[in-house]
């Protein structure tokens, strides 16, 4: 379903001219990257600095095309996400690129010693850029700025869920790009198989993990190598001796960002057995201060469709029948699709709760005896896109780290880590594969490629047939010893 309703027959038709257009861009894409497939450093800064110009000239409409797709977002959260994010990521890059780019000296075998290898980062060629509509700049500029970093061309498919930032993006885009660089293409269901289908060089998906399995069998037809943010259950631990209320404040901040609907937002929180009355106590009061009114408040984002918000509401009518306690921190929706937090005691595995991302303001909360309890819990799920730990001594923080997996942690507070742009991000398992931002991202989209140089008078011969010569009969003995 779409934020606003479209014709089905509307629909096919749009889609059938996005993928007849994103045929034609890709062809036009790729001739231009053979044409030109190593831009120096002045032209990928140059690129760069263009983005960072685009996002501060049109940042209030930025909050305005976000706004009116969602119904409400909080502006500054917008403006903190989808512009300052990327402008950190580019100027991240703009500082460390002609490091990334330099050639990596590596050391040859003992046996070819006085010869040259080194690694070359090459760019892979015009890159796919899978977006989505939760975060519909930061999750598709961000991948574009590793892409054009690497010395890529990109090709963007936005989701149909925010179209009025989709036509934003595609004029921004436009002022900074020519369509044989950076290209935006829309549509739904359809132009998205197709998307998925075109033998880009590379491809980047932001999504849930159902469609990313889907996106991987399409890449597969072409060999297409792919990275995968797909999100999960983020747990936060509440250690034994946390501060019960500054943790509540953290994670139902995480929660109440963007509604909770982000893929590093904590899923479910795991308190010591006895606190967990205390703690949903703690969250509500939290999220009171934060949020004293919802409905009507432009600081609180609303849930993006209706579908999804009956979605939410399906999940507490489940648990609330199988017998969970649900402490509400405010009106729980309204017609604007304001819904307020709500905490959820008393729960179990047959719950829907559990099983599934939660993608919005509902907090469940289990106990645990032990801190190795809690870890086991966090291990018999899928692994997680994020973790989060507070309160924790620097032993149990270690135990927590090295006897979880997580795409990322961060520990005392929620989500800041994806912030930091010289750490690489992505997830693990079920939460995704592969990373962007900085480095790893830079490498992520360029080809490493070996290069090995064999000096002119470099006794390579000594090596060739007939065999048995006294350097081969050496270097066999040296190398592998004596046989049985």
């Amino acid at each position: 379903m779409n934020a606003i309703p479209i014709p089905l027959a509307s629909t096919q038709a749009t889609d059938a001219a996005e993928i007849e257009r994103m045929h034609s861009l890709f062809d036009m894409q790729r001739s231009a990257f053979e044409k030109a497939p190593y831009p120096d450093l002045a032209a990928r800064k140059a690129k760069l600095r263009q983005i960072i110009g685009v996002l501060r000239r049109h940042q209030n409409a930025i909050v305005k095309a976000v706004n009116d797709d969602f119904g409400v977002r909080a502006g500054a959260e917008t403006k903190l996400v989808e512009v300052m994010g990327p402008i950190l990521e580019a100027r991240h890059a703009l500082s460390h690129m002609r490091k990334w780019m330099k050639p990596r000296r590596r050391s040859t075998e003992l046996l070819f010693l006085t010869n040259s290898a080194w690694v070359e980062y090459q760019p892979k060629g015009v890159v796919g850029i899978i977006g989505t509509w939760n975060f519909p700049l930061y999750l598709t500029i961000g991948p574009l700025i590793a892409a054009l970093a690497a010395g890529n061309r990109a090709m963007i498919k936005t989701s149909e869920f925010s179209p009025r930032t989709t036509a934003l993006l595609r004029t921004m885009l436009g002022e900074c790009f020519a369509e044989d660089e950076v290209a935006i293409v829309g549509g739904a269901v359809e132009a998205a198989q197709a998307f998925n289908a075109l033998p880009f060089n590379h491809l980047v998906f932001t999504g849930s993990p159902r469609v990313g399995r889907e996106v991987m069998r399409a890449a597969a037809g072409n060999l297409t190598p792919v990275t995968l943010e797909l999100g999960g259950k983020s747990p936060a631990i509440v250690g034994p001796n946390a501060d019960l209320r500054e943790a509540a404040l953290r994670i139902a901040h995480g929660k109440a960002f963007n509604a909770g609907q982000i893929c590093v937002a904590p899923d479910y929180a795991l308190v010591p057995r006895g606190k967990a009355a205390e703690f949903a106590a703690a969250v509500r009061d939290a999220f009171g201060k934060l949020y004293p009114s919802t409905s009507g408040n432009p600081e609180y984002t609303s849930i993006v469709t209706e579908r999804h918000a009956a979605r939410l509401r399906q999940l507490l009518d489940d648990a609330r029948s199988k017998g969970a306690t649900l402490l509400p921190c405010g009106n729980v929706a309204d017609a604007e699709r304001q819904m307020a937090l709500t905490v959820v005691t008393g729960l179990n595995g047959r719950m829907q709760l559990m099983q599934e991302e939660i993608f919005g303001p509902i907090l469940p909360v289990l106990e645990y005896d032990r801190l190795d309890d809690a870890i086991a819990l966090v291990r018999s799920g899928e692994r997680p896109l994020s973790l989060y730990a507070f309160g924790l001594d620097r032993g149990e923080q270690q135990r927590v780290l090295r006897h979880t997996h997580a795409g990322g942690v961060t520990l005392n507070d929620w989500g800041w880590h994806v912030f930091q742009h010289d750490l690489p991000f992505g997830g693990t398992g079920n939460s995704g594969m592969g990373t962007y931002h900085g480095q790893e991202g830079f490498r992520e989209l360029s080809h490493a490629k070996s290069v090995f140089k064999r000096q002119r008078w470099f006794p390579v011969g000594l090596f060739y047939p007939p065999y048995g010569n006294l350097v081969q009969r050496l270097s066999m003995r040296f190398y592998l010893g004596k046989s049985d």
